[in-house]
């Protein structure tokens, strides 16, 4: 009996790859993507995974981001053989008044959870995801006359080519479980985002020259131990290298030991300014959750004195 073979190993199959799930690439950008839904075991065919062109007319600007399905995410999770999925539907956080055309129904946040088995028990891992940080909204552009061509209005409007405007609850939900299977399991899902996450990130700006540097210094972090965060916990000790999976739940338990010295929360967050601004570009949900407990402690404090000005 013949074995089954995968699609990305199939000749006939990779040309059909090519023609249609990843017609924008070139030859090298495809090789990328056929190379890692190979590491990810996951099907193009199946719209598992994604590859999009960003700038393909613009030689200086032109980037390929790979992006998986929520449905891909889901595979590699089950492939752990410790998760499960919640048995609740995901819970969102609405508010009216925030009703407009860039927030149709009003919401707020959008939570899911998820479980993995661990020492013998299941533990649940949740996340939120936030419609400010999520969803995509843009600068309008409008036709100007006088300049004869089309530049920004000022205003902003909801991107409704995708789903934000029609479903807007299911694609932020889509974020969260996105953000809590990267949570419980980050070593899987390092550097691979759903589509509705790709909005918000940074690197789809970047320049070929650009990516060669991040995979640069992604193979060097690999070699440290993976992606950290450098923290000073002010406790006479040499600053601490803190794995970046680990950074949010630590940084929560100094805040709650901290919570009596508002003095010396904020002390600690005016001197680690920089490392929590570093974890906000690769977590900005845990490090919202960072920066509300800050202030939550350090609210009773006096606003910083004004700067005098010279005579």
């Amino acid at each position: 009996m013949n074995a089954i073979v995968p699609v990305t190993q199939d000749p006939k199959m990779l040309a059909l790859i090519k023609r249609t799930m990843a017609k924008d690439c070139n030859d090298d950008e495809f090789n990328i993507f056929v190379n890692m839904a190979r590491q990810l075991r996951l099907d193009p065919l199946r719209r598992q995974v994604y590859a999009f062109v960003f700038n393909k007319d613009d030689p200086k600007k032109r980037n390929m981001s790979i992006i998986t399905a929520i449905d891909g995410f889901r595979t590699i999770a089950e492939r752990t053989g410790n998760y499960r999925p919640d048995e609740d539907e995901p819970t969102y956080e609405i508010d009216s008044s925030l009703r407009s055309p860039l927030n149709p129904v009003g919401l707020v946040k959008a939570v899911v959870r998820v479980y993995k088995h661990s020492h013998g028990a299941w533990h649940r891992v949740t996340a939120e995801a936030y419609w400010e940080e999520f969803a995509p909204i843009k600068d309008e552009w409008v036709y100007d006359e006088a300049s004869n061509k089309r530049k920004p209005s000022g205003k902003k409007t909801l991107d409704t080519s995708g789903n934000w405007g029609k479903m807007p609850r299911l694609m932020l939900a889509k974020v969260a479980e996105a953000l809590a299977l990267r949570k419980a399991w980050p070593d899987d899902f390092a550097n691979v985002y759903v589509a509705e996450e790709i909005d918000k990130q940074a690197f789809v700006d970047l320049t070929p020259a650009e990516w060669v540097e991040e995979a640069a210094k992604a193979e060097r972090q690999e070699k440290i131990g993976g992606p950290a965060i450098f923290i000073d916990w002010m406790n006479n000790k040499p600053v601490d290298r803190v794995p970046l999976g680990q950074f949010a739940d630590k940084a929560m338990e100094f805040l709650e030991q901290s919570a009596e010295e508002p003095a010396a929360v904020k002390a600690w967050a005016e001197l680690n300014v920089h490392s929590l601004r570093e974890f906000w570009s690769h977590n900005a949900t845990d490090a919202l959750a960072i920066k509300k407990q800050i202030e939550a402690i350090t609210a009773g404090l006096p606003a910083p004195a004004p700067a005098e000005t010279a005579a």
